[in-house]
């Protein structure tokens, strides 16, 4: 053995060293991380930036604008919210409540409800000329048909095949081929109850709710889209159609016996 390496100086000599590099090795480390803390170091600290910096501005601008606002004296082009909210207040505190006259909002097994269903089921059957099936469908009614299909994709599917549990297929469904009015009057008053679909038996878990809010020429169009696609063709839907079944919104949801008889 070198007795050199034996020096107690040299020992401590080493020592020392070692402690320097690893003081310097923590300051190195320290640096690097203030460096990374004064940046953002992921796409959501990134995002959160941007959204303080808008919220900043954001509120900034409101304070700006809403506050009152003297272009020449005598003249003001802003009020304060609270200003605006005391003078809506007293006006509608003034106002008498009137009945809703929309059937679409009539709610369910209300009064309202039951002598929409009476009237219906009084009223003179509907009497509506199918479009020939054979005729080319507009380009620009399909288009329109499958903007408005997204409402339906959820329970339907985006292929039309059907949510196990939840919705039957509209693809080859003979309650969609069948007579133009069947899917109508389904989409203006709902469906509850069990029904047989392609051979199947369906107890829906819940009832499909009318979409009535739709225009005529809105519903026509995804009428017109489901009964041409996912491998369906039947004829056109038209606004008119639809319009002749009007009368019956706001009426319980149909069953499958409420139905005409597929072919």
């Amino acid at each position: 053995m070198d007795p050199s390496q034996d020096n107690p100086i040299v020992r401590f000599k080493a020592f020392f060293w070692a402690l320097a590099v690893f003081a310097l090795f923590g300051i190195a480390l320290g640096v690097i991380a203030l460096l990374n803390r004064k940046a953002p170091s992921t796409l959501e600290d990134v995002a959160a930036v941007a959204r303080y910096e808008n919220i900043v501005a954001v509120k900034s601008e409101q304070a700006a604008l809403l506050s009152y606002k003297e272009v020449e004296p005598g003249k003001t082009v802003q009020v304060k919210p609270a200003d605006v909210f005391a003078v809506l207040g007293k006006t509608l505190a003034a106002s008498k409540s009137a009945a809703v006259e929309k059937p679409e909002q009539v709610i369910p097994e209300s009064p309202t409800a039951k002598a929409l269903a009476e009237t219906a089921k009084n009223a003179a059957p509907v009497e509506i000329v199918e479009t020939d099936a054979n005729a080319p469908i507009d380009p620009a009614v399909m288009e329109k048909g499958k903007a408005e299909y997204m409402l339906c994709q959820a329970c339907h599917g985006a292929d039309g095949n059907g949510v196990p549990g939840l919705a039957p297929p509209l693809a080859g469904s003979e309650w969609v081929l069948g007579p133009v009015e069947n899917p109508i009057r389904i989409a203006l008053r709902g469906l509850t109850g069990p029904i047989k679909v392609k051979g199947v038996d369906y107890n829906l878990p819940a009832p499909m709710m009318a979409v009535a809010h739709l225009s005529d020429e809105q519903l026509a169009a995804v009428l017109t889209y489901t009964r041409n696609s996912f491998g369906n063709k039947a004829s056109a839907v038209t606004p008119d159609q639809v319009k002749a079944f009007r009368g019956e919104v706001g009426a319980p949801a149909l069953q499958a016996a409420d139905l005409k008889a597929p072919n």
